[in-house]
């Protein structure tokens, strides 16, 4: 043998060893690197124990008494469903669309990743599309796994996976990624793009309306059924296509569902979404303040608010206030429109606005653009409130014109001077302090000291001008004369007592004790007025306002119960003559047109106020079901509605057509107040004395308190006969 040869051979043994050693040695060190790598990659994602508390955020909903969906909270608008919700139907058009082999793979679809990465590689840019569902949910769940298209991203999608996998079972994989997933406009998950798209819950979906749904996974915006029906049409046929080809459904099936039109849910204008705006955004503020004390999100958490408010009334509400504002803004309107009238002219002056008032009067007549600063101006507003008497709950709430325009709750933010309707508290105050309503005042001028001072009289009027003489409190507040109301906190209370009364039953503002107190000069709140005035019917009790009832959490369980305080205010008996009192007013009083122009004829009792220069307009009344309190007016207080423009004219005609309606369209049977027979006594007293009837006399029946019953009998009227008590 040659001797190179042979050195050769033995000289390559060692080299070829040496070669495998490295290439060993660079494998092993390779592998160790790709290992470290995906083990600190791994160190990112969320543990399994992270996985099992699947927690996404999910949609606060604000849910009425009849069980309406008032208003929604959200940063992300989801609704968790169950697994048995979901039709199969959905979830096969899911499967075939997009991961055939979901039920056979453990994280990855082998076949599309090679495919992809291959793709990839080529092209020198990343696509999509290789992606299981079960590495969609990844990306989706975890907000530490970025969306930034990178090697990288993938790879942490891929480990996520592999971890859901041995986590979970594909159907609750299945279900957590349809409770995940984007449907566009803002929806998370297949229940909020039901409801969004179809107004329908989950189980009801339709098998087209399912491949709509599932089409629009793709790009949500591009095939959105809202905006592009006919690239939605498009793709939900091709999802059906894919279910007739692995057959999933028939023929027919495939031909009926194709030939059916693109239609979604278009939500009117007086929908459950809509119909309390100014009570679901009182609701969210009273939760926003609870949120810490009970450990929750309110846009995060899924909870379930129930609340008070009746939706039923609540439209009814809307209708009737919207109705009344158009009839008397044409009213106003004409008045500014009245170039022989100064008043649009003071308004415009005072505010030192820069249109001219011709200007403004064509914008009145739509002529030009009116600004919005303008148009805020002159509206005229409304508010009105009504609570549940036996329960103190509120039913209905509108509080204003246009929410969109101006969210200010005048029901529970707005203080304004009630005129008359404060009234009756000054009366409450004088019939607990032992006045029989046949107390006689004298229907003369007075002279009230309004500053702080005394240094400013006021000569107030009654509102038709009348004078007279002796007067009782029963006459007086049925006319509404305020020659008595400040007669009586002149001679027989104290402004200080009236404070005090009304402060028992609610009145929480700030009430200046002087004598224009008897004629509502300060401010009130009308949610406080309405609960006042539940006193009468409650026989003595107060009730705070209730809104919301409970409150659940996304599993169903009661995070806190809410009751109202509740307390007694007033002797059974001082309550039940201030209602007898108030049924005058609505029977033959200033309220009477609840009665003669609307039809109204259920037991009810109210009061009627009107503010110096007819700026605000007030009647505050209750049934044995709802008191209810209404105000009309500008949101500025200097600007007046016009000459009699008073609480008859406009506060009335809302309260009458929402109490009738309320009535009419619930059925609700007629119902008397209760007399609280061991408070109160009957008798039969003069129509012109006030004195006990004797035979001879025009007899009115008369209630009073123990003790209070007048010890005379007429001295006018024939013989003196013993008088006549009613006694039960």
């Amino acid at each position: 043998m040659d001797m190179r040869k042979q050195f050769k051979a033995r000289d390559g043994q060692p080299k070829f060893k040496q070669r495998i050693y490295i290439a060993l040695t660079l494998t092993l060190v390779m592998v160790t690197s790709v290992f470290s790598w995906l083990y600190i990659l791994a160190q990112d994602l969320p543990s399994l124990d992270e996985l099992e508390r699947y927690d996404p955020d999910l949609i606060t909903r604000i849910v009425s008494a009849d069980d309406k969906v008032i208003q929604e909270l959200f940063t992300t608008q989801r609704t968790l469903v169950k697994s048995n919700e979901i039709p199969p139907h959905v979830k096969k058009a899911l499967i075939l669309t997009e991961d055939q082999r979901f039920y056979s793979h453990w994280g990855m679809n082998l076949f599309r990743t090679v495919y992809s990465i291959t793709l990839n590689v080529f092209s020198g840019e990343i696509h999509g599309g290789a992606s299981s569902l079960t590495q969609q949910l990844a990306r989706s769940l975890y907000a530490r796994i970025g969306f930034k298209q990178t090697y990288t991203r993938k790879i942490r999608e891929l480990i996520t996976a592999v971890q859901i996998e041995h986590t979970f079972t594909k159907e609750e994989i299945l279900t957590m990624y349809l409770n995940t997933v984007y449907f566009g406009h803002g929806t998370y998950g297949l229940q909020a793009a039901a409801s969004k798209y179809f107004n329908k819950r989950v189980e009801n979906l339709t098998l087209d309306e399912g491949a709509i749904l599932v089409g629009m996974l793709r790009s949500p915006a591009y095939y959105s059924p809202i905006t592009h029906p006919d690239r939605s049409r498009h793709i939900r046929n091709v999802v059906i296509n894919n279910m007739f080809n692995e057959k999933a459904i028939n023929a027919v099936e495939r031909n009926y569902f194709k030939s059916l039109p693109i239609e979604t849910y278009q939500p009117d204008s007086v929908d459950a979404g809509n119909v309390a705006p100014y009570f679901g955004e009182y609701v969210r503020r009273l939760l926003e303040k609870e949120d810490d004390e009970l450990g929750v999100d309110l846009y995060r958490d899924g909870l379930t608010i129930y609340t008070s408010l009746d939706t039923r009334m609540q439209v009814i509400a809307n209708a009737v206030v919207a109705k009344e504002l158009v009839r008397v803004q044409a009213i106003v309107n004409a008045r500014f429109l009245d170039k022989h009238s100064n008043a649009l002219t003071e308004i415009l002056d005072y505010h030192d606005i820069e249109y001219t008032a011709d200007s403004v009067r064509l914008m009145l007549m739509d002529s030009i653009e009116m600004p919005p600063s303008i148009e805020q101006l002159l509206t005229v507003q409304a508010q009105l409130i009504a609570l549940d008497v036996e329960t103190g709950q509120i039913k209905a709430m509108v509080g204003g014109k246009d929410f969109k325009k101006s969210s200010w709750n005048r029901s529970i933010q707005m203080v304004r001077q009630p005129g008359s309707s404060f009234k009756a508290f000054l009366y409450t105050a004088a019939i607990d302090n032992g006045y029989p309503v046949t107390t006689t005042l004298l229907n003369q001028p007075v002279v009230i000291k309004t500053g702080k001072n005394d240094s400013t009289d006021w000569r107030p009027k009654n509102y038709d001008l009348s004078m007279g003489g002796e007067t009782t409190i029963r006459e007086g507040i049925r006319r509404s004369l305020n020659l008595i109301a400040v007669r009586t906190i002149q001679e027989l209370i104290a402004p200080a007592a009236v404070v005090e009364k009304a402060r028992a039953m609610g009145i929480t503002t700030y009430l200046y004790p002087g004598d224009a107190l008897a004629l509502g000069a300060s401010s009130v709140r009308p949610i406080e007025m309405a609960a006042a005035y539940a006193v009468y019917p409650r026989l003595g009790i107060w009730i705070e306002p209730l809104g919301v009832v409970s409150i659940q959490d996304r599993f169903g369980g009661i995070l806190r119960n809410y009751s109202p305080e509740r307390k007694e205010v007033l002797g059974r008996g001082t309550s039940y003559v201030m209602l007898s009192l108030l049924e005058t007013v609505a029977n033959a009083g200033t309220g009477v047109g609840a009665r003669t122009r609307f039809g109204f004829q259920e037991p009810a009792g109210g009061k009627t106020g009107t503010t110096t220069g007819f700026t605000d307009a007030w009647y505050v009344g209750f049934t044995t079901k709802l008191s209810t309190a209404v105000w009309v007016g500008f949101d500025d207080q200097l600007i007046s509605l016009g000459p009699a423009m008073s609480g008859s004219a406009l506060g009335v005609p809302i309260w009458a057509q929402f109490m009738k309606a309320v009535y009419d369209s619930l059925e609700w049977e007629r119902q008397e107040f209760e007399i609280p027979e061991e408070s109160v006594i009957f008798a039969n007293v003069c129509s012109e004395t006030h004195k006990l009837a004797t035979n001879y006399c025009s007899p009115e029946r008369e209630v009073f308190l123990p003790g209070t019953v007048p010890t005379q009998y007429c001295d006018v009227h024939g013989s003196r006969k013993k008088p006549t008590v009613i006694d039960f």
